[in-house]
């Protein structure tokens, strides 16, 4: 069950094929109990997801840092899940880290990668993540399958999307923790008007689900038009750029 990833185009379509052929199902730890991420971001206020990654394709290299020190400065700040990286060529993340993090933090884990088989779900939950991240412009009409194996699993998931059409096939799906995100993955180009404008879609289409914000944000003043419509936003290059996480989390949110 994986989906047909030769028409994805740009810089996602490159990411998802070569982790396609890197996929290789091997024994795997018994999963433990794990925090749960939705209950987490339903918390009262703006919740945040604050992101341990080493580098994006956007970016570059960004930081290089420990992943549990990170995510425990996190935790520190106030943050209500981290997001853990564990694509190694382009964001220099790991398994490891994944791992690592969930035995430094209390925190719901998400396992921040580009799902392009089941396994990589079943490797997400013995590693300690309480939640993985589906692309449905990657996913696409498999987008229900992955959620209903995350589901079996014991995994929640966070359905990610950019444009109205791959709204249509998350809500069609059931996604119940719905990720909006400004940057087009193909161009890497990032609107900030897209979350909000699709996050109403959404709210007016019925969906009574978790919404989270991502991409893009490095202000106060950015998060303001998510209020009151978003339950949580993703935040990642702008903290691993400041030199204390733990004070710029702070600043960030209050």
């Amino acid at each position: 069950m994986r989906p047909d990833l030769a028409g994805v185009p740009g810089v996602l379509g490159e990411i998802a094929r070569q982790r396609a052929l890197e996929v290789a199902p091997y024994p795997l730890p018994e999963p433990e109990p794990v925090p749960s991420f939705r209950e987490a971001l339903l918390l009262p206020g703006l919740s945040v997801i604050a992101e341990v990654k080493r580098a994006s394709p956007s970016e570059g290299a960004i930081r290089d840092m420990d992943p549990v020190e990170a995510a425990q400065a996190y935790a520190r700040g106030g943050a209500r899940a981290v997001s853990v990286l564990t694509e190694p060529h382009r964001f220099g993340g790991s398994l490891e880290d994944l791992k690592r993090v969930r035995q430094g933090v209390a925190l719901p884990l998400l396992r921040k990668d580009f799902v392009v088989d089941p396994f990589m779900l079943q490797e997400a939950r013995a590693h300690g993540a309480s939640a993985a991240l589906l692309i449905v412009a990657l996913l696409g009409e498999l987008t229900g399958a992955y959620l209903e194996e995350a589901r079996r699993l014991g995994l929640e998931a966070l359905v990610e999307v950019h444009t109205e059409r791959e709204l249509e096939v998350a809500l069609e799906a059931g996604a119940e923790i719905l990720g909006i995100n400004n940057r087009d993955l193909a161009t890497l180009r990032i609107d900030l008007a897209t979350a909000p404008r699709l996050g109403r879609l959404a709210r007016a289409r019925g969906f009574q689900g978790v919404l989270v914000a991502e991409s893009g944000y490095s202000s106060r003043e950015e998060l303001k038009p998510l209020e009151g419509l978003f339950d949580a936003v993703l935040i990642g290059t702008s903290l691993m750029r400041s030199p204390d996480l733990e004070e710029a989390l702070r600043a960030l949110v209050g």
